[in-house]
């Protein structure tokens, strides 16, 4: 199998961190600072918040993320092609 030898986009680095950044925040409150973070929304929705950040935060960094230029690309011609 080939290695892909391209660099990694800068969507998906940018993807990437916002997910631990929303990880780390949402495990900051739920353990470390017992709710703190969050203090002054009810339970519940903090609950709702913690579980729907991480995934809104991922697309959303990664739709706003510009692609990564990709330059021309040369394919290997078809077989029996001359």
């Amino acid at each position: 199998m080939p290695t892909s030898t391209a660099p990694v986009e800068v969507k998906v680095k940018a993807a990437t961190a916002a997910t631990v950044l929303a990880v780390i925040v949402t495990v900051l409150n739920a353990v470390v600072a017992d709710s703190a973070l969050l203090g002054s929304l009810p339970a519940w929705l903090q609950a709702a918040v913690t579980l729907v950040t991480p995934p809104l935060a991922t697309f959303w960094v990664g739709w706003k993320a510009r692609h990564t230029p990709q330059g021309p690309r040369t394919f290997p011609p078809a077989d029996g092609a001359a």
